[in-house]
């Protein structure tokens, strides 16, 4: 038995869902997402939010319970207040700043790195160093800010690179001689 997936989920006044088969639609102040369900489990919509149950028995059917009422619930969530993630970028150098639909890195290359900023995402730089990625759907979300920081990713020795905001980097120590 799931202990995620038994729970039902709380649709908020803002956020409206509808269940269409397998397809379920929800739509809030920010936007609309949509998910197709696996053929194992099955959605209600009732009075007290959404509910989600397994068709049968079966391994995969009792995996997919919990992970398509995450999911459920996180678009409930990102269409009624949304998802954030924020970089720091730490070096000498190091900066980032978005012109237009691209966001500009310099990171130590001999290149600028260009991101260009996909459809759904929101990405502010409030400070040179610090980048702020805002967004509906959270799995977008956090590809986003995993690929930004995949560019360079910070180093153990002087914590150069794109860290997440709070993120701990564990420090090696030097050469002795």
């Amino acid at each position: 038995m799931s202990r995620i997936g038994k729970n039902p989920i709380t649709v908020p006044a803002a956020v409206t869902v509808t269940v269409d088969g397998q397809n379920v639609s929800v739509k809030g102040p920010k936007g609309v997402l949509t998910l197709a369900l696996v053929d194992e489990v099955s959605v209600s919509l009732e009075e007290n939010g959404l509910t989600v149950t397994p068709r049968d028995e079966t391994k995969r059917a009792r995996s997919m319970w919990g992970t398509t009422r995450t999911n459920l619930a996180n678009m409930v969530e990102g269409v009624e207040k949304g998802f954030a993630k924020n970089l720091e970028i730490n070096g000498v150098g190091y900066r980032a700043q978005v012109q237009g639909k691209v966001l500009n890195l310099a990171l130590g290359f001999s290149h600028d790195v260009n991101y260009a900023i996909p459809e759904g995402i929101e990405i502010k730089t409030p400070k040179q160093t610090e980048i702020a990625i805002s967004g509906i759907d959270k799995q977008r979300v956090g590809q986003v800010a995993a690929e930004i920081r995949s560019y360079r990713p910070p180093e153990p020795y002087k914590g150069k690179g794109v860290k997440y905001a709070g993120e701990y980097i564990f420090r090696k120590e030097g050469k002795k001689k």
